[in-house]
């Protein structure tokens, strides 16, 4: 009797004790899962934010590329006005203008804002090029006509100096934040990279801060 009642005794303690096992175990496998959650939580409440952040620098950049477009759509509009007043006096010059035209077709083409920029670049350096070439027709910088889209072409140039050193802002920006850690670790997943400058070019770029005189 005695020997039964000590093993039962024996078994109730063991499993009292087997169950406070299982209770702290199992009590420290919650603490664990909870700590795991809140970590994870913790890192896409961080991972969101990053992108977040990307977003908005990338939607500034765009908004500023808007400024940008308007002075563009104008530029658009005046070539072909210039072309007409120039192409009576530089037969000769065929090429010139057949390149400021082409150009213009390319960048009212241009799809994405970074394609628009290599077209411009290209449509101002063709511009360039004829304007050295007016140098030669002084009867042409002496046209009424002429000298008025001279005038128009100059003030569209000055817009675009001014809302181009804001775009360039909100694209060093950009850039700034898709380069640097960590936001580079997740940038290139969210589709983020370093965006196009719009500047003149290595040659010009120390002078980009200036306004532009167009001069024919």
């Amino acid at each position: 009797m005695f020997y039964k009642r000590l093993t039962t005794n024996s078994f109730t303690q063991a499993k009292r004790l087997e169950n406070y096992l299982i209770f702290v175990i199992n009590r420290e496998n919650m603490d664990t899962i909870w700590i795991v959650v809140i970590v994870i939580a913790v890192l896409v409440i961080w991972v969101v934010l990053i992108y977040n952040s990307l977003v908005r620098l990338r939607q500034n950049r765009e908004n500023a590329f808007a400024d940008i477009d308007v002075q563009l759509k104008q530029r658009h509009d005046l070539v072909p006005q210039l072309i007409g007043a120039v192409k009576g006096y530089m037969e000769h010059e065929r090429g010139t203008l057949e390149a400021v035209t082409n150009a213009r077709q390319r960048a009212m083409g241009a799809g994405s804002i970074n394609e628009k920029i290599a077209a411009e670049k290209e449509l101002s350096h063709a511009l360039s090029g004829l304007s050295i070439q007016v140098e030669a027709y002084p009867d042409l910088k002496a046209n009424t006509n002429f000298m008025h889209l001279q005038s128009e072409l100059a003030d569209i140039e000055n817009k675009l100096a001014a809302v181009r050193r804001f775009f360039n802002s909100a694209t060093k920006e950009l850039n700034i934040a898709v380069q640097k850690f960590p936001n580079v670790l997740f940038a290139g997943i969210f589709g983020f990279k370093s965006e196009t400058m719009f500047d003149l070019g290595e040659a010009n770029r120390e002078t980009m801060d200036k306004a532009p005189e167009v001069k024919f």
